[in-house]
């Protein structure tokens, strides 16, 4: 296991910096590519622990695939929609995205298929989007836990037909339904009887599957402009050259890096005006603490105020950026209040009981009430060794701390592995005085 520390910054520093690409398009991209007629020739992709488990998977399932890790890039032969093998047993280690969108895509084969993972996606709920399938005419079983992996999919193809979706406890279910459904026996339809968790997230899929070729019909409430059904077509998807964008919750990291420091300047790359990921619009939270914001069709460039302020926000959009907000948080001038965070409790750990723990550590008062956190910042930081309970997102989110004062050590650093292998080296090299 290895620990990491930041040398505590004081002067303001400019830096412009690409994160690698996004971990959701890319597992999303390489199910689509596998779903699609011919190849896919994928760039920009990310290589960490959560993709690497997807391109494992799909390889046990038969897909060809040349992969240029120097290069950044996949060529995958999609086939139509079918499962080459009518078996498999496939590992998931902790990453959500793999055993979900997988959990669908082997709903379209003809056979038996495993999947599984570490200790904690064994207690990573999949019962919902079990559920799911079950309305849809696939068979399912769970071989430990009810409602938990593993979990095995008897597959005889997907009949389709007529779904009800309500508030899930993650957006992943309803994309992974989504993503397969073009290739059911019979159209599906999805009506939303509840606000969807994290809707970006399903916005993000259905962009995906339109620029494969496949447009999914979305209904709206024509009060409430809420939406209310997907329609999706039984159009194919084909196979094409896709450029995977920077993960825009990496890149939330190095935008709170600038907003926290006065004076300092941070430009990402490749996010901006038209970016698919919802996750930008961290941005807007940043500005609304105090920071100067400039959004432009191809980056987003935060520039540090002379303080920042405490807000009250709702980021179940967003959810994957509460643990940079509350770090920020931490150096906010009055109680910051973060809403809309129950899905926190279903991530790689607890992340509210990890962020209480954390954040206390370090001197602030925090309370949780219901999915709420609520954040008032200590006078001055304390040193403290920061658990990151093999979350890649506490250690990320907690090194900020560490740039702002000393004594603060990031344990088990390696997690970050699961989604950015070089992130420390990355923020480091963004803090060197302008």
């Amino acid at each position: 296991m290895s620990d990491e520390t930041i040398r505590p910054v004081n002067r303001p520093f400019a830096a412009t910096i690409t994160p690698p690409g996004s971990k959701s398009i890319t597992n999303r991209a390489l199910v689509l590519a596998a779903l699609a007629a011919g190849t896919s020739t994928l760039s920009n992709v990310l290589f960490a622990d959560d993709t690497h488990v997807m391109l494992e998977a799909l390889r046990q399932l038969g897909f060809e695939l040349d992969v240029n890790q120097p290069n950044r890039s996949v060529a995958l032969i999609g086939r139509a929609g079918a499962i080459p093998f009518p078996a498999a047993k496939l590992f998931c280690g902790n990453s959500g995205t793999t055993l979900r969108f997988l959990t669908a895509l082997c709903a379209l084969g003809r056979g038996e298929y495993v999947l599984d993972g570490v200790p904690r996606m064994r207690q990573r709920p999949i019962g919902e989007l079990s559920d799911m399938l079950r309305h849809l005419g696939v068979r399912t079983r769970y071989l430990e836990q009810p409602g938990f992996p593993p979990i095995l999919v008897h597959a005889d193809q997907l009949p389709g037909g007529l779904l009800l979706a309500g508030a899930a406890q993650s957006s992943q279910f309803l994309s992974a339904i989504l993503m397969v459904s073009p290739y059911a026996r019979h159209e599906v339809r999805v009506d939303l009887i509840e606000p969807q968790t994290s809707w970006p997230y399903v916005a993000l899929t259905m962009r995906m599957m339109d620029d494969f070729g496949s447009v999914p019909e979305l209904v709206r409430d024509p009060a409430t402009h809420e939406p209310k059904r997907i329609i999706i077509p039984q159009w194919k998807y084909s196979g094409r050259a896709y450029v995977i964008e920077p993960d825009a919750t990496n890149a939330s990291y190095f935008l709170a890096a600038a907003a926290i420091h006065p004076g300092s300047k941070v430009t990402v790359h490749g996010l901006g005006r038209h970016s698919l990921q919802g996750d930008i619009a961290f941005a807007d939270v940043l500005r609304r603490m105090g920071a100067a914001v400039a959004v432009e069709n191809d980056s987003i460039t935060v520039t540090g105020p002379s303080e920042l302020n405490g807000i009250d926000v709702d980021l179940s959009g967003m959810p994957d950026t509460a643990q940079t907000l509350a770090v920020a948080a931490l150096f906010a001038n009055g109680r910051t209040a973060i809403r809309g965070l129950g899905t926190l409790r279903v991530k790689e750990t607890d992340r509210l009981a990890a962020l209480n723990n954390e954040l206390t550590k370090l001197g602030a008062a925090v309370s949780i009430e219901a999915d709420s956190l609520q954040i008032d910042p200590p006078l001055e930081l304390r040193a403290a060794e920061i658990a990151t309970y093999d979350d890649h997102r506490m250690a990320m989110s907690f090194a900020l701390a560490a740039t702002k004062s000393a004594g603060i050590l990031i344990k088990d650093a390696e997690c970050v592995n699961k989604t950015y292998p070089n992130y420390f080296d990355d923020l480091r090299r963004i803090l060197i005085p302008a």
